[in-house]
């Protein structure tokens, strides 16, 4: 198949990182892939992976607000690449569907990375609407993603898909942690806190500190992210003297996972978070808020889930664990096992060219039946 992934941004996200992802493993499969962003090149480290790996990305060059000549750059490049199937990802659908006046995929498939109510806003979601009872298939990644589109849409979901990653990717090599502990100055036996998100109002970082605040003394927490609330969370960790470490956007993700031994998340909500994933695939267990899909990936034995805004049940997980190690390196090890057997990269992107198929079949069908023009 000709696939156009679309998408607002490269910047460094979750949705963004999935679309990489998806795109490389799509044409592992054999198909011809095309990632078209929106927005301009920011020479994000997703950006980088992409051009090493020769992945074929167009920049439409938008800049902020609604674009109207968007559309037309749009149609010239799907008129360039004529993919049989367009999958959309975040709000892009009022840019897309003016152009099926000038080019007309077989299917048109759209992501919602999060809770239907929060993945958009009020005009995207009127735009959504229309959109997936006009032949657009929205697609799930969790049960409690499916179900808030059936509460907010009124509709089936096409397809449930998890996420997926590249599990192999966070399994840590000869000497990583002890050299990362070494540089990020944490002794042997310190019991060291992660957490890996942006820094925004969602993951709801604030909280997280308070929490920690309350662990005891030895324990550390690094903080892996930048937003728009990084100055107001330095501020409120300066207490806490070199307990938090606020680290950035880091590419070694996985190292940092593997210097680290309880992964933690306040988040207020959330689709299927792939740190959740990630930090699973690495051996950690998993603290965190129970909202979206996280209860989907946090089975029993593999970590703790606590109400969203419980600061007190949080720090007494926090401390729990952050006691007995032993205790955490075994819940990691049930995450581990989890991650390796639901996890994988290759059954999302196969489960993404089943129902590209579907899809498209079911249009073939249709417009014979009916005789609409193609």
């Amino acid at each position: 198949m000709r696939i156009v992934q679309l998408i607002p941004t490269l910047s460094v996200g979750g949705a963004e990182r999935i679309v990489a992802l998806l795109a490389s493993a799509q044409r592992d499969l054999g198909h011809e892939v095309h990632i078209v962003v929106l927005g301009e090149s920011e020479d994000s480290w997703i950006e980088r992976d992409l051009r090493a790996a020769r992945m074929s990305v167009t920049f439409l060059g938008k800049g902020a607000g609604f674009e109207p000549q968007t559309i037309a750059r749009l149609g010239v490049a799907l008129r360039s690449v004529r993919p049989e199937v367009v999958h959309t990802h975040l709000h892009v659908l009022k840019y897309l569907l003016p152009t099926r006046a000038v080019w007309r995929p077989d299917a048109i498939v759209h992501t919602l990375h999060n809770l239907a109510e929060n993945e958009a806003e009020p005009a995207d979601q009127k735009v959504q609407q229309a959109a997936f009872r006009y032949r657009v298939a929205p697609v799930a990644i969790g049960g409690a993603v499916a179900e808030s589109v059936r509460q907010l849409y009124g509709i089936e979901p096409a397809a449930t898909i998890p996420n997926g990653i590249e599990v192999g990717r966070f399994k840590a090599g000869p000497g990583v942690r002890s050299r990362l502990r070494s540089e990020l100055g944490l002794e042997p036996g310190t019991p060291v806190f992660i957490v890996v998100g942006r820094l925004n109002e969602q993951k709801n970082h604030a909280l997280l500190l308070r929490a920690f605040a309350q662990v005891p003394n030895q324990a550390h927490l690094l903080v892996v992210g930048d937003g728009d609330l990084r100055a107001a969370l330095e501020s409120q960790a300066a207490p806490l003297g070199p307990r938090v470490h606020f680290l950035g956007i880091r590419k070694d993700v996985p190292d940092l996972l593997a210097a680290a031994d309880i992964f933690v998340l306040a988040s207020d909500w959330e689709g299927n978070p792939l740190v959740v994933m990630e930090a699973m695939s690495a051996g950690l267990p998993v603290v965190a808020t129970s909202v979206g899909c996280v209860p989907e990936l946090v089975v029993v034995g593999a970590g703790v889930l606590v109400d969203k805004g419980d600061e007190a049940r949080l720090s007494r997980e926090m401390t729990a664990l952050a006691g007995d190690l032993d205790q955490a390196a075994q819940a990691g090890g049930v995450a581990r096992v989890h991650a390796r057997l639901r996890f994988t990269v290759g059954a999302m992107a196969a489960d993404y060219i089943d129902l590209y198929t579907r899809q498209s079949t079911r249009r073939f069908l249709r417009e014979r039946l009916t005789g609409a023009a193609p």
